[in-house]
């Protein structure tokens, strides 16, 4: 892995930093504006929803909302802009809408979706050619992936542990491929499987394991055909897999990498620049690497189907800002090098990143 020395390399500035009264796990921009919500648990195992707002040079709390569990995981990925509302995965299993304009009540609501604690979410909604439903996908400690529609009270797909087998917890869920009627779904669990589910066939189109917890899943776009696959793991390390060439018997093929020493707890996409993203660590700090692509992204195979090549990681940036995990982060889907992100010090914190438009 090359590293960048040189004064060119990105700044990472910190612009506002709030000290929160409880545990953060989640923050994600509101589409379309100078908003961004965070969400929680608090001492008392409630769930603790804030909305942020960045105004002139000042950040502050337009909206909060408290809930009967605390708050796990949130997306914005299902939600138009005409409604902004944002869906929230709870330590009870319970699956929530909340409208940002009318947060008292959820607009939707499954207080059992899943039997224990709901650890991701992730949202696809009109995207690809024609549009498409406003689809959810939440992974669980039960073991269960589940697709949701919030037009419907019951699970579209819900894939279940083989009965029989031990339940492995679900850390992470991401969508993917949302190009037309296709759709994957990724995840990641505890004993460090990785799984590809093709929605539109209805079956398993991969599976491998990466030795250790998966923290995080992460594509670098859904909307587009699968290119990149992040996937974060316990022990220091994460793998890039280039999703687009896949072999019958060597699957994808994939860059590894050490981080942190520490776990690395989540990889954020820049949403201007599929090829640039964020690592956040479990020593407080975070990572800006960018990939290069090989000359060739195909070769044969010795059985003379074509394999993937894979490329090579570049650490753009890194610094660590607190003692404890970042375990959340979210890039401006509007200004490029905006971000949000939260840390188990219990420190809410909003940065820039400068000079991304040279990669």
């Amino acid at each position: 892995m090359a590293t960048m020395e040189t004064t060119d390399a990105p700044q990472m500035i910190e612009h506002k930093n709030v000290s929160l009264t409880y545990t953060p796990y989640e923050t994600r921009w509101v589409p379309c504006s100078a908003r961004f919500v965070c969400c929680g648990i608090t001492p008392k195992a409630k769930g603790k929803l804030e909305v942020y707002e960045l105004k002139q040079g000042k950040l502050e709390v337009v909206a909060e909302k408290i809930h009967g569990s605390g708050f796990k995981c949130g997306t914005f990925g299902a939600s138009s802009l005409s409604e902004r509302s944002i869906a929230t995965g709870d330590y009870k299993g319970g699956l929530n809408i909340f409208d940002l304009e009318r947060l008292d009540v959820p607009t939707f609501s499954i207080p059992t979706a899943h039997s224990q604690i709901i650890n991701g979410i992730d949202g696809v909604g009109g995207l690809g050619i024609g549009g498409g439903a406003p689809e959810l996908v939440t992974g669980s400690r039960d073991g269960c992936v589940r697709v949701w529609d919030p037009r419907v009270k019951e699970s579209v797909v819900s894939l279940e542990p083989v009965e029989g087998q031990p339940v492995r917890d679900c850390w992470t869920v991401a969508f993917g491929n949302s190009v037309g009627d296709e759709r994957c779904i990724a995840a990641g669990y505890d004993n460090g499987d990785v799984k590809l589910f093709d929605l539109r066939t209805n079956s398993m189109r991969w599976e491998t394991n990466a030795s250790n917890g998966v923290t995080c899943v992460e594509f670098d776009r859904k909307d587009v055909e699968m290119n990149k696959l992040a996937v974060c793991t316990l022990e220091s390390r994460f793998r890039i897999f280039d999703v687009r060439t896949q072999h019958a018997e060597e699957g994808f093929a994939h860059v590894a990498e050490k981080a942190h020493k520490a776990t690395v707890w989540l990889a954020r996409f820049l949403p201007q620049n599929r090829d640039v993203w964020m690592t956040g660590g479990g020593n407080g700090g975070f990572n800006l690497y960018t990939y290069h692509y090989p000359p060739k992204r195909q070769m044969q195979h010795k059985d003379d189907s074509p394999c993937g090549v894979p490329g090579t990681v570049e650490l753009l940036n890194s610094r660590v800002i607190s003692t404890q995990p970042i375990v959340s982060f979210d890039w401006s889907p509007d200004k490029e090098g905006l971000a949000c992100l939260a840390c188990l010090d219990q420190t809410l914190r909003v940065y820039i990143c400068t000079k991304l438009e040279k990669y």
